[in-house]
């Protein structure tokens, strides 16, 4: 038994970049939980997150970041740097990686004063700048926008409002082919079913399948996933590898993967 995706398909394939921005999660104090979440958002939405990177508050490696994933992939996510203090400079990276000035703007202080009680100060006013060109992301949650400027979409830092700022970009972003994902768990050392995974991806250009061990406290073994655009190869390529798998004689597992052993 497996577990299948399924979803619409259309026609093409977009693909997506994370820009991952501070030094609080290089250096450990801070715990990135925005990868996993985009990536799978994304994925409902049909665009595919090719590539992730985590760079420090350093406007250099923003800047040289940011306009080398822009050209490379069809949208661009950041997330972090985007708050009321000097070290807050996603914004400014931004405007000078598209050779523009930054402007405060009426409608971001509009957005953030709604929200909020008290006089405008020079850290909420800082929220209110935008690269020229750029557009408002709307944040239901706390009111600082993000910011839309090319193919490139500047967000929060802090999960929740990171995600609802992803809302408002729904029918913001063109949609394409739909990765679908389908798993085969296996109690086998990896070593005993390398050859079939290998006769089964040569017959199979067009999925992806990737390896993934695991431990319970009795048992290893490894979760073997398959990818693809194509829900009828995808599907075709499951059962041919369950299978050959089962005439190699291992154990194949059914239902949800097994749980890792705790520590």
């Amino acid at each position: 038994m497996t577990n299948r995706q399924s979803t619409q398909v259309t026609t093409d394939r977009v693909t997506a970049a994370l820009l991952i921005i501070g030094d609080e999660i290089l250096s450990g104090r801070t715990r990135d939980a925005n990868l996993g979440y985009l990536a799978t958002w994304l994925n409902d939405h049909g665009i595919e997150l090719r590539e992730a990177r985590v760079v420090p508050d350093v406007a250099k490696v923003i800047i040289e970041s940011l306009n080398s994933l822009r050209v490379t992939y069809d949208y661009v996510f950041t997330t972090g740097g985007i708050g009321p203090t000097h070290d807050d400079i996603t914004v400014d990276c931004v405007a000078e990686a598209f050779g523009v000035p930054i402007h405060y703007n009426a409608e971001a202080e509009a957005q953030l004063m709604a929200m909020l009680t008290g006089p405008m100060n020079d850290g909420r006013r800082r929220m209110t700048r935008v690269p020229e060109g750029g557009t408002l992301i709307r944040n239901p949650l706390s009111g600082a926008p993000g910011v839309a400027i090319g193919n490139v979409f500047v967000l929060a830092g802090i999960p929740k409002v990171m995600q609802v700022m992803l809302e408002d970009l729904r029918d913001r972003l063109r949609s394409g082919r739909k990765v679908l994902s389908a798993a085969v768990h296996v109690f086998a050392g990896e070593s005993r079913m390398a050859a079939t995974l290998r006769r089964v991806q040569d017959n199979y250009p067009d999925v992806a399948i990737g390896s993934y061990p695991f431990g319970t406290r009795e048992r290893f073994g490894a979760s073997l996933v398959l990818r693809s655009v194509d829900g009828e190869r995808l599907g075709a390529a499951v059962d041919d590898l369950r299978a050959a798998l089962i005439l190699d004689g291992l154990e194949v597992h059914d239902g949800e993967a097994p749980q890792e052993a705790a520590g």
